[in-house]
């Protein structure tokens, strides 16, 4: 009994073994996903931002060279 005890001891610190093996590459792999997709998410941030600041900066020159707006007439106090 002791060798089968030992044999099936050994497949299944083996089975542990293969078990941690695969978590740990899953666990490398994942955080290389991760990194990617946040490397790919900063990126597309900057882009935008400076998309946005270049529409601002050209809606202020813009604005700054319209002719400003005709101020409203007031409405008299209407008699009752």
């Amino acid at each position: 009994m002791s060798k089968s005890s030992s044999k099936q001891t050994q497949e299944q610190a083996e089975a542990r073994f293969k078990r941690k093996d695969q978590q740990a590459r899953d666990a490398s792999s994942a955080m290389a996903e991760y990194e990617a997709t946040q490397a790919a998410t900063r990126k597309k941030t900057e882009r935008l931002r400076a998309l946005r600041l270049a529409k601002e900066a050209e809606d202020a020159k813009a604005a700054a060279l319209a002719p400003p707006p005709e101020p409203k007439k007031k409405a008299g106090k209407k008699k009752a």
